[in-house]
């Protein structure tokens, strides 16, 4: 998950390790490619995972990763369901007014196996029936809070961002609300779930599932969990992240080849 969410996850780690009783290393250093592969080698055992490489590995014959629980946003226009949306954002003085207006701008995402930054647009793209070649210029980031910046320096005209990001971003800098806007709101989304590990026992992630689901009878976490807007957890099933294998599909249709990296 984008850097701004570090917090949140680790209060939730922390309520972990105490309603199991073991200690809990947070491993936040090594870059996220290399951390999510430590996830399927199980030298990391629970994980906040986007959701394309979920449903990716949920394919596979053998997953190595099994679903817990997703988080539920307090805002009501996640309507206290595990889901979130993509906002298309530029800066407040730009002459788009819907992603129609897009045509010929450049546009950053953050990388390609993220659903929010990257699928979910290609989706819409090919659902509209938009042309190839729509947008200018397609910039690689890195991750969204970069996407922003690139858009606040006027590097790019646009980006897809997580909302739970873009929300986050601005209870921390209110004033990047007045100096961007939102053109269009892609979704909703599954929210992206926490996995764990099979190598773990099933009894032992029964016991993670359960724990995240009465995260808010644990003080600590009930206060972490209002400073991230979160309601709390949800339980979730594969059938739950079935839009975004559908998604997936209408996005194969729409290449949007990355032109070159932030």
């Amino acid at each position: 998950m984008a850097d701004n969410a570090e917090p949140f996850a680790y209060a939730v780690a922390q309520a972990l390790g105490r309603a199991i009783g073991v200690p809990v290393e947070f491993v936040v250093d090594p870059p996220w490619p290399q951390r999510e592969q430590m996830l399927y080698d199980g030298e990391v055992h629970v994980a906040w995972l986007c959701g394309l490489p979920y449903v990716r590995e949920a394919e596979r014959c053998d997953p190595r990763i099994d679903l817990l629980a997703a988080p539920v946003m307090r805002q009501a226009r996640y309507g206290a369901q595990p889901v979130y949306f993509t906002d298309v954002v530029v800066r407040r003085d730009h002459r788009a007014q819907a992603l129609a207006d897009l045509r010929g701008a450049s546009v950053a995402i953050n990388e390609p196996n993220s659903h929010s930054g990257y699928q979910v647009l290609r989706h819409t793209l090919a659902e509209q029936g938009l042309p190839a070649g729509f947008f200018r210029e397609v910039i690689e980031s890195g991750a969204h809070q970069r996407s922003l910046e690139l858009i606040e320096s006027g590097e790019v005209d646009a980006a897809p961002i997580d909302t739970t990001v873009l929300e986050t971003e601005v209870r921390a800098r209110p004033q990047l609300a007045t100096r961007l806007r939102v053109v269009a709101t892609l979704g909703p989304s599954p929210m992206p779930p926490w996995v764990a590990s099979t190598q773990l026992a099933p009894a032992l992630r029964q016991r993670l599932r359960d724990a995240l689901l009465a995260l808010g009878t644990d003080a600590q976490a009930r206060e972490a969990l209002t400073r991230a807007d979160v309601q709390g957890f949800a339980a979730v099933d594969e059938d739950w992240y079935a839009p975004i294998r559908q998604m997936s599909r209408s996005a194969a249709r729409y290449p949007l080849p990355v032109t070159r990296a932030a």
